[in-house]
């Protein structure tokens, strides 16, 4: 019997490999819950990109997060043996799956088209072909493929108490005291996806649509150091209403302050993924070349969708973001705002 045919046994230690970007880091949450509610007994350890692993803190069924990298993972594991009794990797970087072949009884892993490398997999799973699931069932295929149930499609975040209380009093330090709604804003998404960015004259727009109908609005503008220059432009055009974060903080810090928020409105990048496992209403908007069937939060209550106009028929990554109205956000803002 080869290791395919073998019968796998509740595992008492799992170990998850995903060294991704913020969403594709979020989006393997739902696998780490079924995983948890599968064998609820077992230790559950989760490796990530140093830079990214800190979305998954805090989560209540993850007992051990720490950082990996294809650099490292050459590195480790040659003289501890099997600590683990069940890994799944996701990607395809040979020298993560390699070190989860040293360290664990049993591997999980999409097919990585190396015939000596898949025939040491537990199971060897064929990758969903690209743009035809939702990126969440894509992910799950390795935990169906061990027979464990979904447990939910929902992305998880775990904000602290502490993180809490540190936005709070970030906020009411640097905000009007009437300051209402708050609605944070990311207008872009990370430099190689430029083609998601909705242009920062349709973000000034609908900052001017939204400061009519409530005077009190504040914006806190969120985003790395690329998007200061952005966000400041946005400021100036909204004197005295905006607040830019853009570049000054961490992921959870970015993550406490999104928590404190009446409404969330961001182009598809990972502090969406963010606010998509988060529970204020949110507003995302997504372009025809990943539309909102492959990347939405799934099961995430007020949630509304704007979908460029071009997503049922699909287009490339030169189709302007800027075909979504101003008038198309606004209706979705209006339904998020006044329903809440």
């Amino acid at each position: 019997m080869n290791s395919r045919e073998a019968q796998l046994e509740a595992p008492r230690r799992i170990l998850v490999i995903n060294v991704s970007r913020i969403g594709d880091t979020l989006l393997v949450t739902p696998a780490l819950r079924a995983l948890a509610k599968a064998w609820p007994q077992a230790e559950l350890t989760f490796l990530g990109h140093p830079k990214r692993v800190e979305v998954i803190e805090n989560l209540p069924f993850v007992a051990v997060v720490d950082p990996i990298s294809k650099h490292r993972a050459r590195w480790r594991g040659w003289l501890a043996g099997k600590r683990w009794d069940l890994a799944l990797v996701y990607g395809f970087d040979r020298p993560l799956l390699a070190y989860a072949l040293r360290v664990a009884r049993r591997v999980v892993a999409f097919r990585q088209g190396d015939p000596a490398l898949d025939e040491r997999l537990f199971r060897c799973v064929e990758r969903p072909p690209a743009m035809t699931q939702h990126a969440t069932d894509s992910l799950l295929a390795l935990t169906r493929a061990i027979g464990v149930p979904d447990a939910s499609h929902r992305l998880a975040y775990s904000v602290t108490d502490e993180e809490q209380e540190w936005a709070r009093s970030r906020l009411a330090g640097k905000l009007p005291a009437d300051a209402k709604p708050l609605v944070g804003l990311q207008m872009a998404s990370f430099p190689t996806k430029g083609y998601r960015d909705w242009p920062l004259e349709s973000f000034v727009a609908l900052g001017e649509h939204i400061a009519g109908r409530w005077p009190n609005a504040h914006f806190l503008l969120f985003g790395g150091s690329p998007d200061r220059e952005r966000a400041e432009m946005f400021s100036k055009q909204l004197s005295g209403k905006a607040t830019a974060f853009a570049g000054m903080l961490t992921l959870r810090q970015s993550a406490a302050l999104m928590n404190e928020l009446d409404l969330y409105i961001g182009v598809d990048t990972g502090p969406t993924h963010i606010m998509g496992a988060l529970s204020a209403p949110m507003v995302a908007l997504y372009h025809c070349y990943s539309p909102s069937r492959l990347l939405m939060p799934l099961e995430r209550p007020r949630c509304h969708v704007v979908d460029h106009p071009r997503a049922a028929q699909g287009c490339t990554t030169e189709t302007p973001m800027g075909e979504i109205t101003v008038d198309a956000v606004w209706a979705k803002v209006l339904e998020a705002l006044l329903a809440a």
